[in-house]
């Protein structure tokens, strides 16, 4: 009896030791079910072309090489149209038509579920109306119109419309939506008109502002100003507005090369102040004329009346074909009521659009991605003006094209 006893025994613990042998053989897929824990994402192209996304707790010191601990964006590219929300990752997949949720996965950033988006063929605003639910706008050049989406996120639901913005008209075929904004229970998108071709494009002289009853989406009012052209720009691609503490709305036009291709308007900062349904008359920074003397194009608030514009620098570059791989961007500081300007001393930046400005906790991180003075997340008081590097990239890296808060 005892003998058998043993041999059962001695059985099972084989039978333990081969299954615990058998699952430590299978193959693991390493997955981040339930969403990152990391506080920031950084997503970097590479000399090679490959595309990262690498996730980090620390912008302030150390080193990273993408190749070694990032996950490889499959298919890339994705730089222009990620939205980041709760340790998450969005976009619109142009090419299948739908609205898609990604995740990182044995080393890969590859997609995880996707819902269909029918006639919304791009991006070029969104919104978090609430926590988990986000409208997107972009404009359908095939029915003329513009349409919105909202998705709630959680469970990947969504509704689709149209927006009662005017096609284009006369000799414009395109229409560019630059900036959206929730202010006093309304909407108000900003948007121009271009005259568009495989070639070539040039944008119409004069900004619209469309002031929509959000809860109908009826219009309600349009503004029209023509001190500039192209107002802000794609939201996913960088920033080009911002409400401050006080509740005003600025938004930067764009009227350069790479955005509105109007070069003899100004670049220039408009606002509409709080509970005011009307772009200010008295107010303009002239970008253009100020010391700064070239266009720009992102816009970051960095708290307490001050932002960074991020501008071209004349006479480096020749043209739209070498404008993205030439370092020529400049950081500039501003004042928005004094309207003055502080240069920032940092190696020129290349890049056409980059999400490289983080504000946190009174630090402002800034990505540069200069030509021989290496990749580096710096950190500027804008107080005190102090100004250092941090996270340091691999010289493999090419361009740091996306810094976010990831969580």
């Amino acid at each position: 009896m005892a003998q058998r006893y043993r041999s059962v025994c001695h059985f099972a613990l084989l039978l333990l030791f081969v299954s615990v042998w058998m699952n430590g053989c299978q193959p693991q897929n390493h997955e981040d079910k339930g969403g990152s824990k990391k506080k920031y994402s950084i997503y970097v192209m590479m000399q090679n072309g490959k595309e990262y996304v690498l996730q980090t707790d620390s912008l302030a010191s150390g080193e990273l090489s993408p190749e070694k601990t990032g996950a490889r964006v499959v298919p890339a590219p994705l730089y222009y149209d990620l939205i980041i929300r709760d340790g998450q990752y969005y976009s619109i997949d142009r090419r299948r038509k739908s609205f898609v949720r990604y995740k990182i996965a044995n080393g890969e950033f590859v997609a995880d579920t996707a819902i269909a988006v029918t006639g919304f063929p791009s991006v070029e605003n969104y919104n978090w109306i609430s926590r988990d639910s986000l409208m997107i706008l972009g404009y359908d050049d095939e029915a003329r119109k513009v349409r919105y989406v909202k998705i709630q996120v959680s469970n990947m639901t969504i509704s689709q419309g149209t927006v009662p913005i005017p096609a284009p008209f006369g000799g414009y075929n395109w229409l560019s939506i630059g900036f959206s904004q929730f202010l006093d229970n309304k909407l108000y998108i900003g948007y121009c008109y271009h005259a568009y071709n495989l070639n070539n494009y040039t944008t119409g002289d004069t900004i619209y502002t469309a002031v929509l009853d959000y809860s109908r989406l009826t219009p309600l009012n349009t503004l029209k100003d023509t001190r500039s052209v192209y107002p802000g720009g794609e939201n996913t691609r960088q920033s080009h507005s911002f409400v401050t503490e006080k509740g005003d709305f600025y938004f930067i036009a764009c009227p350069g090369i790479a955005a509105g291709n109007y070069p003899n308007k100004a670049t220039g900062i408009f606002r509409i102040k709080q509970s005011q349904e009307e772009i200010d008359p008295d107010y303009f920074f002239n970008i253009s004329t100020s010391p700064i003397k070239n266009h720009g194009y992102g816009f970051w608030y960095v708290g307490n009346g001050k932002a960074i514009v991020r501008t071209e620098r004349k006479g480096i570059y020749t043209g739209m074909k070498d404008h993205y791989k030439v370092p020529h961007f400049d950081f500039y500081l501003l004042d928005l009521e004094k309207q003055t300007t502080s240069r920032l001393d940092l190696p020129l930046d290349k890049g056409t659009a980059r999400q490289c400005v983080l504000v946190e906790d009174g630090t402002v991180y800034i990505t540069v991605s200069s030509g021989n003075e290496g990749r580096y997340v710096w950190l500027f008081n804008p107080e005190t003006g102090s100004l250092k590097k941090g996270l340091k990239f691999s010289d493999d890296t090419e361009y740091i094209l996306r810094l976010e808060r990831l969580n």
